[in-house]
């Protein structure tokens, strides 16, 4: 996969086709991957923020920020919208069910309690921990919580995720000449920081163990 993506990077088309292609591509991929968690939106707006940055295009860094933002922004409130379908239903609905799967019972427990204590800013920090959106929409779904309310919280939330991202891969950009040099170095960083919680879990757990 970083063999392909290298490949890509390396060549690159001019910069006027990269920005009609570019952005709309971005936030496509970024509200697909709010609806359906399985995507890798923060590498995604990492690696475009590596190419901005090597673009003489001034304003492309802010444009790939709003992109991102937005796209996430739109995409959280659909996937919101759908998820109160399913809790008004009597019957639920596959949204619904698919929030529920990706929420083991302890961390939805740990969500409700956050949500419980700080309210609407708890949704800030859910967007930077890795795997923290899910289980706290799900909390604020089965609260009660208005979908205008919701979005109030998670505007703060997709600007500073898409700031966070953008800055990593600003970071890759500044350190390697090349583009796809710090797209790899991005990716790779994205990559660490996502399964940095799961990693920590597995060794907490084994770690209590008994022996």
């Amino acid at each position: 996969m970083i063999e392909r993506l290298v490949a890509a990077v390396r060549e690159l088309p001019p910069e006027s086709t990269q920005q009609a292609v570019g952005y709309p591509s971005l936030f496509l991929l970024v509200a697909l991957g709010a609806l359906v968690p399985v995507v890798p939106t923060g590498a995604i707006v990492s690696s475009a923020a590596v190419v901005a940055f090597h673009h003489s295009a001034p304003l492309a860094l802010l444009f790939v920020f709003l992109t991102a933002s937005t796209a996430a922004f739109l995409g959280d409130l659909a996937l919101y919208w759908l998820g109160q379908r399913g809790v008004r239903s009597r019957n639920g609905s596959r949204w619904l069910a698919a929030l529920r799967g990706r929420a083991t019972p302890e961390r939805l427990a740990q969500a409700q309690e956050r949500l419980d204590t700080h309210q609407v800013s708890v949704l800030v920090l859910s967007r930077l921990v890795p795997a923290g959106r899910i289980p706290v929409m799900l909390a604020c779904l089965l609260s009660g919580m208005p979908l205008r309310r919701f979005a109030r919280g998670d505007l703060p939330a997709c600007l500073a995720w898409a700031a966070t991202y953008q800055l990593i891969g600003i970071l890759g950009g500044s350190l390697f000449p090349e583009p796809w040099q710090g797209v790899v170095a991005a990716v790779g960083l994205t990559v660490l920081i996502s399964a940095a919680p799961a990693l920590w879990r597995r060794l907490r757990g084994t770690g209590h163990a008994p022996s």
